[in-house]
């Protein structure tokens, strides 16, 4: 597991370094969306993923990478809402808004690493289209729980769901890497 978590840490350094580039170029006008905004900007990419893996022919030169980074990215600023809550107006500065980022990105790296350990990384033997209906299944499940105004009878809540999609997102950054070597 000791590459896995080389790799994990790898991919966390690219889209974290997107996510601090984004935040010196637009401020933290992300903090203006409530949770189902965020919720429907991981759908999108990930439907979009979705259609570039079954589509033979794609018009917009963007694959598959940069939108399983923006499923991290954006899961991130999810969860950094649920931690603060929703801003009525951009209220983060660069240094801030990176510390809540390793914060949540750690103790999602951590529930991989429990996972992991459990499953005896099964995920490797995936198929990346495998991972993103997965990331799917995860935000349709969001989806019912913002619905029920967060109310669950049994499930695991919205943070929980955020943490496996970027882990998914993750994997398949590694999945599609180690293709690429």
């Amino acid at each position: 597991m000791s590459n896995t978590s080389k790799e994990y840490d790898e991919i966390v350094t690219v889209c974290k370094s997107l996510f601090e580039k984004k935040m010196v170029d637009y401020g933290s006008a992300w903090r203006i969306l409530r949770l189902p905004s965020l919720t429907d900007q991981i759908y999108i990419k990930a439907q979009r993923i979705r259609q570039i893996q079954e589509l033979e022919v794609i018009k917009v030169d963007e694959g598959e990478v940069s939108e399983f980074i923006g499923i991290i990215n954006y899961a991130i600023m999810a969860l950094i809402q649920l931690e603060i809550g929703v801003a009525k107006e951009p209220d983060l500065e660069v240094d801030k808004a990176v510390k809540l980022y390793s914060k949540h990105i750690k103790v999602t790296k951590e529930l991989m690493e429990n996972k992991n350990h459990d499953y005896g990384e099964a995920w490797r033997e995936m198929r990346v289209s495998s991972l993103t209906d997965l990331i799917l299944q995860k935000l349709l499940r969001v989806k019912q729980i913002e619905d029920n105004n967060g109310k669950t009878l049994v499930s695991e809540g919205i943070d929980a769901n955020y943490q496996d999609m970027i882990n998914y997102a993750i994997f398949a950054l590694i999945l599609i890497e180690n293709k690429t070597n």
